[in-house]
């Protein structure tokens, strides 16, 4: 079977296109997060492998659990995603969709682990720096591991800067061994 991502790809376009279109990129993230949390939970993912239950009552399912805050056009995505199949791609789809909406706002998330916490200053110096070499707003989310002895990581889309104590030690092991 094709990876999850390959089926998800077209149907997270299309999705991007009617949010585009609709010019309502935000809210279409809040829906398809949404949608993707609900077809997640163990009960409901066992529902959608499950053969005796019919597309129909996984539709129904999903938009009462999702209230009013799906429109119209997203509960129209969501018959569609069922009629071929494709509810348990959700989350991926969500991913993907992400994805063009950062492009196309052009910013991208970024996260940084310290050994310590980071001041107010230092988060916005490395959000500067990151803007500076990405070329793009970045929203920038800090937490702490104390295993990293020193320094940081930096992740940024596909880019990784290792600048922890333990990421140095660890690259000196390698070079001796």
């Amino acid at each position: 079977m094709a990876e999850k991502s390959t089926i998800a790809r077209p149907y997270a376009q299309a999705a991007f296109d009617l949010a585009q279109e609709h010019g309502d990129l935000k809210s279409w993230s809040e829906m398809l997060e949404l949608c993707a949390m609900i077809v997640s939970d163990e009960q409901v993912s066992r529902l959608i492998g499950n053969p005796e239950v019919s597309q129909d009552s996984l539709v129904e399912l999903i938009l009462n659990v999702a209230g009013d805050r799906l429109d119209t056009v997203g509960a129209n995505f969501i018959r569609v995603l069922a009629a071929n199949g494709r509810l348990n791609v959700l989350p991926e789809i969500a991913a993907l969709y992400e994805q063009h909406r950062a492009e196309a706002e052009r910013y991208i998330d970024a996260e940084v682990i310290s050994a310590f916490p980071m001041s107010d200053a230092q988060q916005q110096a490395l959000v500067e720096g990151l803007k500076k070499r990405l070329g793009r707003e970045v929203r920038l989310t800090a937490s702490t591991d104390e295993t990293l002895i020193g320094g940081a990581i930096v992740r940024a889309g596909d880019l990784v800067i290792d600048g922890s104590v333990t990421g140095h030690l660890n690259k000196l092991a390698q070079t001796l061994i």
